[in-house]
């Protein structure tokens, strides 16, 4: 949380004087000191270190922080422009949606998103996570301890991931060779580290309740048990990480994530962004 600027000037009160003399570093210590400011301990930290740092490391200090900066602007900057693709993508004319946006519930769900934004480490998981929001915001096909399970999800699986997903969504029962052809491997040995891989992200999956196994079902969506097949002398061969007798299909859980992850609302207005360094840090 940002303290009071009362606060805020006690702890920059705390913060070393000394800076290098160079105008831009002075800037990025200007612009650190401001952030820092803002966090209790961070004041006395540098205060106690002020006393061991030569000019030298405190250049060395300042460079760091010129890189640590730059990655915040562009977090900052991926968070605003997140925000309103969201809000381009909802008619704000809509009481429902307007009522939702300022509910606890739907404020949460962004207070989480933005808390676990390092996750976010490719654009196609960015895309994802503004998928969801609006998605939340516009629809009520499922209850929002689902969609924090899909936040979940997307902080804790990688593209690949979503890559199989995809696969099985667009072909149910589909097989683990069909999976790894579809989303464009090549052929790897059975026991390469590829191999090894797809089978954890299999299960993964699988364990995660996104995919099962391909079933037929009756009218009630209960399994129909498949035959029993002879047994074989000598046991069952190894399965193989790219089989193609067993199939994958998502499951309601898998079905649902893939509508809010994977589908885009169409934008209603148009939206081109233009942020300099300057709207974000000073």
């Amino acid at each position: 949380m940002i303290e009071d600027d009362e606060n805020s000037s006690e702890n920059k009160e705390n913060l070393p004087q000394k800076v290098p003399a160079s105008s831009r570093r002075n800037k990025t210590s200007r612009a650190v000191l401001n952030t820092a400011g803002s966090i209790p301990f961070i004041g006395g930290l540098f205060a106690a270190a002020a006393g061991h740092w030569s000019e030298r490391e405190q250049e060395e200090v300042n460079s760091f922080f010129e890189h640590w900066l730059s990655m915040l602007r562009d977090e900052m900057k991926e968070k605003q422009i997140t925000m309103i693709e969201v809000m381009t993508r909802l008619d704000l004319h809509d009481a429902q949606i307007k009522d939702r946006l300022k509910s606890s519930e739907y404020q949460s769900l962004v207070r989480k998103c933005f808390r676990e934004w390092s996750a976010a480490e490719s654009e196609s998981k960015r895309i994802y996570v503004r998928n969801v929001l609006a998605n939340a915001a516009a629809s009520n096909l499922t209850s929002d301890d689902v969609v924090r399970l899909f936040l979940e999800w997307l902080k804790n699986f990688s593209d690949m991931h979503f890559e199989v997903i995809a696969a099985i969504y667009n072909r149910d029962g589909i097989t683990r060779g069909g999976i790894w052809h579809q989303i464009g491997r090549g052929s790897v040995r059975e026991d390469s580290a590829d191999a090894d891989l797809f089978k954890l992200l299999i299960r993964d999956l699988s364990t995660g309740s996104i995919i099962r196994q391909h079933r037929q079902r009756d009218r009630f969506g209960n399994a129909i048990p498949k035959p029993r097949s002879k047994p074989v002398k000598g046991g069952k061969p190894p399965v193989s990480a790219f089989d193609d007798e067993e199939g994958y299909e998502l499951t309601a859980l898998g079905d649902q994530f893939v509508h809010y992850a994977m589908n885009d609302i169409t934008p209603k207005i148009a939206y081109e962004p233009t942020f300099d360094d300057e709207d974000i840090v000073d």
